[in-house]
């Protein structure tokens, strides 16, 4: 069995039949470097919680889910997002659906720390997997996510 949970991970902006999105949900905030720490804080304090059974579940992730109203056993990267941003006092995003998280007015080419980034996978024409960026260094993004693994699943599959 493959347990998924809240990881760390570098991503090449651009690979193999991906593409990476982010949008920035905190342009214009005041204290907007403040925040983006903080969630950065939030987020990096969640690495290593692990599901109970490896079934999108366990109390930890039932709290990301609870927050856009999704049940146990679904998908939850975009909840673990919008949990995040609940923590910092941020009202948005609320959405389980990652696509959602990605309004055209708020897309950018230059993520920064505590930015949505997004997954888009050719296959699905679709956003379907969603975290924060911790930083951007050249073409590397580094980033915390939820639902994922070791192997960089957006399932926790192998």
């Amino acid at each position: 069995m493959t347990i998924k949970f809240i990881s760390i991970t570098a991503l090449l902006v651009s690979f193999l039949g991906l593409r990476l999105l982010s949008i920035t949900m905190t342009r214009n905030h005041t204290g907007s470097d403040m925040l983006r720490s903080r969630l950065i804080s939030i987020a990096a304090k969640e690495v290593g919680v692990r599901e109970s059974t490896g079934q999108n579940d366990g109390p930890r992730i039932h709290e990301y889910q609870s927050v856009v109203k999704l049940k146990s056993g679904e998908p939850y990267c975009a909840a673990f997002v919008c949990w995040t941003y609940a923590q910092a006092g941020l009202p948005q995003p609320r959405s389980g659906w990652s696509p959602a998280l990605f309004p055209a007015s708020r897309l950018t080419k230059n993520p920064a720390a505590g930015d949505v980034f997004g997954i888009y996978f050719l296959k699905l024409k679709r956003i379907a997997h969603v975290g924060l960026v911790i930083k951007k260094d050249g073409d590397w993004v580094e980033t915390v996510e939820g639902n994922t693994n070791l192997h960089g699943s957006r399932q926790g599959l192998v």
